[in-house]
């Protein structure tokens, strides 16, 4: 199943990629200049990390300026970046990135999961803020190189990778209310294990908020701008004070995304047939990549792949619709309610145990393992995918050699 994407006016194309001024620099691989450190990091216990607090030893960074393009790309040892305090970056917000993981599996190669998909929704992203545009395949290409040489960080271990966080932002230094004709592109690499701990099982607890909204028809929410999460982080202290881990966001009673997270239900039509719902992505949803897989995976299950752990007598049905508080308040009522979860990138797959909403709590059942079987099995294929153990559609690329 293709990710949808939200459809903003393109820059100049050449083949799907989007094309830079004529006369200037492309983003070229070819020129990509190497500086390993001289003084390489320890590694720490994989017990002791915690997510997006240790960086490994090298970034990969770009610059573009509108009389010369892009400059060589460079991978470097990681260290501040210097900008000017006009940059649109700190005065607009034209920020974007990305959020990856690089994995390694039993065969000891290094993986990336479904990277196209999140290359097409960078470009997406940069062009809704009106950043200078880049070749996504000479990106990804340069990714490859700065994962090889930071490698040795993927930690070997099921459930743990290495989180890579592409960003491009604009450098334009003046205070003009106008498009920045100057960008940073970089990608800065952390290996990273559970999100919510390492060892936790337990499922997380949702307070729906309807006082704030998070995104609307017609705005940002289906891209990864950096302006979409500072205003969600005050709800979210709000929530974590009233004893709930994440905010469950809401659009006129219409469920939308779990903190960062894309949400999932799980409704039984009979002991045969369940249904998976999500919210459609109608523009102020991420267009999500593990929302995206789960979406696939759950449409195959029993037709095309057995998931783990479900019987093939269980049929799943896979819908994309509008979901409301009053839709889980009626299933939960009425014993349908089997179980909902959070997706995204750094969390995979999470149950959900509860959801706070007006004044009561929706209690889910509990699972050992923190999951529902359908989040369990769903979680399961996925990290089987990222890891090389199970083939599915393509969707682990393994990472071409330094020299490739």
């Amino acid at each position: 199943m293709a990710i949808q994407l939200p459809n903003p006016i393109d820059a100049p194309r050449v083949n799907g990629h989007a094309k830079s001024r004529p006369g200037v620099a492309e983003l070229d691989p070819s020129r990509l200049n190497v500086t390993v450190t001289q003084s390489p990091k320890s590694i720490p216990p994989v017990e002791t990390l915690k997510f997006g607090q240790t960086m490994t030893d090298h970034m990969l960074i770009a610059s573009y300026d509108p009389e010369h393009g892009w400059s060589d790309p460079e991978i470097k040892p990681y260290g501040p970046i210097c900008l000017d305090p006009a940059s649109s970056c700190f005065q607009y917000s034209t920020n974007v990135f990305e959020g990856m993981k690089a994995y390694v599996g039993p065969d000891g190669e290094v993986r990336l999961f479904r990277p196209d998909l999140n290359m097409a929704r960078m470009r997406r992203s940069a062009g809704r803020v009106a950043l200078p545009p880049f070749d996504t395949d000479a990106l990804l290409t340069l990714i490859q190189r700065l994962v090889q040489l930071e490698s040795r960080w993927i930690p070997n271990i099921q459930g743990y990778s290495l989180y890579l966080r592409p960003t491009i932002i604009g450098t334009r230094p003046n205070l003009g209310v106008t498009a920045s004709d100057h960008a940073l592109l970089y990608v800065i690499c952390s290996p990273a294990g559970p999100y919510f701990g390492a060892g936790s099982a337990r499922q997380i607890s949702l307070l729906a908020n309807v006082d704030v909204v998070r995104s609307w028809p017609g705005g940002t929410g289906g891209y990864k701008l950096a302006l979409n999460y500072a205003p969600t982080l005050k709800p979210q202290q709000s929530a974590e004070l009233q004893g709930y881990n994440q905010v469950l966001w809401l659009l006129d009673g219409k469920v939308t995304e779990a903190g960062a997270m894309n949400f999932f239900a799980v409704v039984k039509q009979d002991e045969n047939n369940w249904d998976v719902i999500t919210p459609p992505l109608d523009g102020t949803i991420l267009p999500g990549v593990t929302r995206d897989s789960c979406i696939a995976l759950s449409a195959a299950h029993p037709s095309r792949t057995t998931l783990p752990h479900l019987p093939e007598t269980l049929h799943l049905h896979a819908h994309e619709r509008t979901l409301t508080m009053s839709d889980l308040k009626q299933w939960h009522a009425e014993g349908r309610l089997l179980e909902a979860f959070t997706v995204g990138t750094a969390v995979v797959v999470t149950g959900v145990g509860r959801i706070g909403y007006d004044r009561t709590d929706i209690v889910l059942p509990e699972h050992a393992c923190g999951r529902g079987p359908v989040a369990r099995a769903l979680y399961e294929r996925i990290v089987e995918i990222q890891e090389g153990k199970f083939e599915w559609e393509g969707w682990s690329v393994v990472c071409k050699t330094a020299n490739a």
